[in-house]
């Protein structure tokens, strides 16, 4: 409002006197532009905090339930497969998944080839097809399957790491027991970075190679 009432003011002055036109809007010009730039600060400072960049941490109700994440499609996206399976029988759902990590750790991980105390991954599962549309050869993710998550936590897990699978619309779940299951073990004995399978993360894995911190013995490709 100050601004639009310094230009009527403006206005109505040089209007009454022609000769002084010049000079009055020389002298209102620093004003109208100082309240612009303080309209500009206070606006700013009202604005909410987006979603992008408010925390994305591991949250746990008080009976240690993990709650389910938010807005982690605002997160880093890693990698997504089709059909994956680690067993010689393929399963027999042709399902999408999709790989989340929370931006500290994404960022942590790019500089020391490693995830940080408190990383969270995130898999979302869809299913798919191959019929739809104009779509004719290939398939692409249709319904809401699932969400897998994986949290670093050297203080309230033992074994480092743990896992959780929301498969509805739980808003938290517990970890999956016992800590050591068939989950934690598969990814402590073939994950390639601690328990992340960044071997199917390629650019994850090119970082991992220049850091030198993939462990021993895991097997990264075909041979």
């Amino acid at each position: 409002m100050t601004i639009a009432c310094n230009a009527i003011v403006a206005m109505r002055l040089a209007k009454s006197s022609p000769q002084r036109e010049d000079s009055i809007m020389r002298k209102l010009l620093p004003i109208a532009l100082l309240a612009a730039a303080v309209a500009t600060l206070a606006l700013s400072a009202k604005r909410p905090v987006s979603a992008a960049s408010a925390p994305t941490v591991a949250r746990f109700t008080a009976d240690g339930k993990l709650e389910r994440p938010v807005d982690y499609r605002r997160w880093v996206y890693l990698s997504s497969g089709f059909g994956m399976s680690y067993s010689l029988q393929p399963d027999g759902m042709q399902a999408f998944t999709n790989v989340f990590v929370n931006p500290a750790s994404y960022d942590y991980y790019v500089a020391n080839g490693k995830w940080p105390d408190k990383a969270i991954f995130v898999l979302e599962e869809y299913g798919s097809t191959s019929q739809g549309s104009i779509n004719k050869h290939g398939n692409y993710q249709t319904n809401f399957m699932g969400l897998d998550v994986e949290v670093k936590d050297e203080a309230r897990f033992p074994d480092k790491w743990a896992y959780f699978n929301f498969s509805g619309e739980e808003k938290s779940v517990g970890a999956i027991s016992p800590a050591k299951n068939d989950c934690w073990k598969c990814h402590d004995q073939n994950a390639a970075v601690e328990h992340s399978f960044v071997q199917f993360y390629p650019e994850l894995l090119k970082i991992a190679h220049a850091k030198d911190t993939i462990k021993p013995g895991v097997k990264l490709g075909s041979e």
